[in-house]
């Protein structure tokens, strides 16, 4: 598993505060990080960036469609 040491975690601007959501680290140039904020010692994901990258662009591009 890639190292999180360092991670800086941070909701959604979009969040509620009815406790179900996730959190992210992006600011590590290696690794993405997303983990359950319910449960922040918990297991996390990772991903490399690029593939992040890739992901949220695609969840914004079909947020954008009909």
């Amino acid at each position: 598993m890639p190292d999180l040491t360092g991670a800086t975690w941070r909701k959604s601007s979009r969040s509620n505060n009815a406790g179900e959501c996730i959190e992210v680290a992006d600011n590590l140039p290696s690794v993405v990080g997303l983990r359950d904020s319910k449960d922040p010692t918990g297991p996390a994901l990772t991903f490399e960036p690029a593939a992040w990258s890739r992901f949220i662009g695609g969840v914004k591009q079909a947020a954008h469609r009909p």
